[in-house]
C-alpha cells in the first residue's frame, strides 16, 4: 500500500464575493466557525493583503470594518489541518506575492539565508579559476595523484564512504526501535558513533542494529534547519 502524505489543506474556498459574509452569514458561520488556516483579500483580480487565523470568522469580519474594509471585494480561504505551520505559510505567500496591504513583511523562524553561502562558494570557484589559469600543469598532476591514491585505497576498502560527498564534518542521527542514536560524519568522511571510527554509514548502522542495515538511508543529517534527510541524499 503507497505510503499516505500528510495533508496540509484540508478544505478551500476560492474567488468568491465579500457579499456573502454580508448575506448569508449563517452559512458561512457553519463553514469556517472556530477554523483556523490562511486567506487572501482580493480587489478585481489584484491581491491585496494575505493573512492568518486561528478563528477565520472573526478576522474576516473585522477586515469588514479595519482599514482594509474598502481595498477589497474578493476573499479566498484554505483551511488547514492544525496551526503548526500557519505563520511561515503566511511569512512565505507574502515574501512571494508581496502585497500591498501588508505592511509588516515577516521574517522566517529558523530559515536560514543561503546568500552568504552561495557568494562564498563562488568566490571560492573564482579563486581555483585563477589558480588554474595560472598553475594549471603542476594542478593537474596534484589532482592526478590524489585521484590514485583514492582509488588504491577504496580498493583495500580503506577509503571513508563518504570522503567523495563531505568538505567539513556535521552531526547525523539514527532513530532504531524509538530511541535516538547521534553520530557525527568526520571531515574526511568517516563516521564516529561512541568513540569508535566506522568507514562507512552502514558499519556504523550496524553497530546500533546488530543486523544488516542500509546505513544510507538510515542515517539522517540536517540538509537544512529542521530539514533531517537520509545521507543517502549526498550521492543524488
Amino acid at each position: 500500500m503507497p505510503r499516505r502524505r500528510a495533508q496540509l489543506v484540508c478544505q478551500h474556498l476560492e474567488n468568491v464575493s465579500r457579499d456573502l459574509l454580508r448575506d448569508y452569514p449563517d452559512l458561512f458561520r457553519d463553514l469556517v466557525k472556530g477554523r483556523h488556516g490562511v486567506y487572501a483579500l482580493y480587489r478585481k483580480d489584484r491581491l491585496c493583503y494575505v493573512g492568518l487565523a486561528t478563528n477565520l470568522r472573526r478576522r474576516l469580519k473585522q477586515h469588514l470594518k479595519d482599514r482594509h474594509a474598502r481595498t477589497w471585494d474578493r476573499l479566498s480561504l484554505y483551511l488547514t489541518v492544525g496551526d503548526q505551520h500557519l505563520r511561515e505559510i503566511e511569512s512565505l505567500l507574502i515574501h512571494i506575492s508581496r502585497p500591498s496591504g501588508n505592511r509588516v513583511k515577516p521574517g522566517f523562524a529558523r530559515s536560514e539565508n543561503l546568500r552568504p553561502d552561495l557568494r562564498r562558494r563562488i568566490t571560492a570557484r573564482q579563486r581555483e579559476t585563477v589558480k588554474d589559469l595560472f598553475d594549471g600543469a603542476p594542478r593537474k598532476a596534484k589532482k592526478a595523484a590524489r585521484r590514485k591514491t583514492r582509488k588504491a585505497a577504496k580498493d583495500k576498502g580503506r577509503w571513508p564512504a563518504l570522503a567523495d560527498y563531505v568538505t567539513r564534518g556535521f552531526p547525523i542521527r539514527f532513530r532504531f526501535k524509538r530511541k535516538l542514536h547521534t553520530g557525527r560524519v568526520r571531515k574526511n568522511g568517516s563516521i564516529s558513533y561512541k568513540g569508535k571510527v566506522f568507514p562507512t554509514p552502514t558499519a556504523a548502522a550496524r553497530a546500533i542494529a546488530n543486523y544488516h542495515a542500509d546505513g544510507w538511508k538510515a542515517w539522517r543529517y540536517e540538509r537544512a534547519p529542521g530539514d533531517w534527510v537520509p545521507l543517502d541524499n549526498l550521492r543524488k
